[in-house]
């Protein structure tokens, strides 16, 4: 299992990864915290890094991909728009959807904590991993800026 996560003291972006349930003393290369982060051998219950209870599930892929596939999509589609190439065009909006649904399809996925943002890959989510919701990210985003504001 992998975890990515931002250092609690200076943000700064880290990563430990462990073959099985693991307690890892990690220190941060940047400002020198020290930590003792829990790596389950299983789906995690609890975030590793701030111990918080309530996770979600996402897709463990790169938003910049999927972002540029559609850029480059939308670009060939109206290129050959514009010169009537009517097939080229809808076979690069087609195929560009394709590839997307089978990356879709064949990535994994990564289990994220709401409060610190840790994102644990490796692993199969269980049935206690829900989905993104809006309602509880907001209230730790809200939480996060009461706590930095005192």
């Amino acid at each position: 299992m992998k975890i990515r996560f931002l250092c609690p003291v200076c943000e700064c972006p880290t990563s430990v990864q462990s073959a099985g349930a693991a307690a890892v003393n990690w220190e941060c290369a940047a400002c020198d915290h020290r930590q003792v982060i829990q790596l389950p051998a299983t789906a995690p219950t609890i975030c590793a890094v701030c111990g918080n209870h309530e996770l979600y599930k996402k897709k463990n892929f790169p938003h910049w991909l999927g972002l540029s596939i559609l850029t480059f999509a939308c670009i060939g589609f109206l290129t050959f728009m514009a010169r009537y190439e009517w097939g080229w065009a809808w076979a690069v909006l087609l195929g560009s959807a394709a590839v997307d649904g089978i990356l879709y399809l064949s990535v994994g996925d990564a289990i994220v904590c709401y409060r610190c943002g840790a994102q644990a890959s490796g692993t199969t989510p269980g049935a206690e991993h829900h989905p993104f919701e809006l309602t509880i990210h907001e209230r730790y985003r809200q939480e996060k800026i009461r706590r930095d504001t005192v």
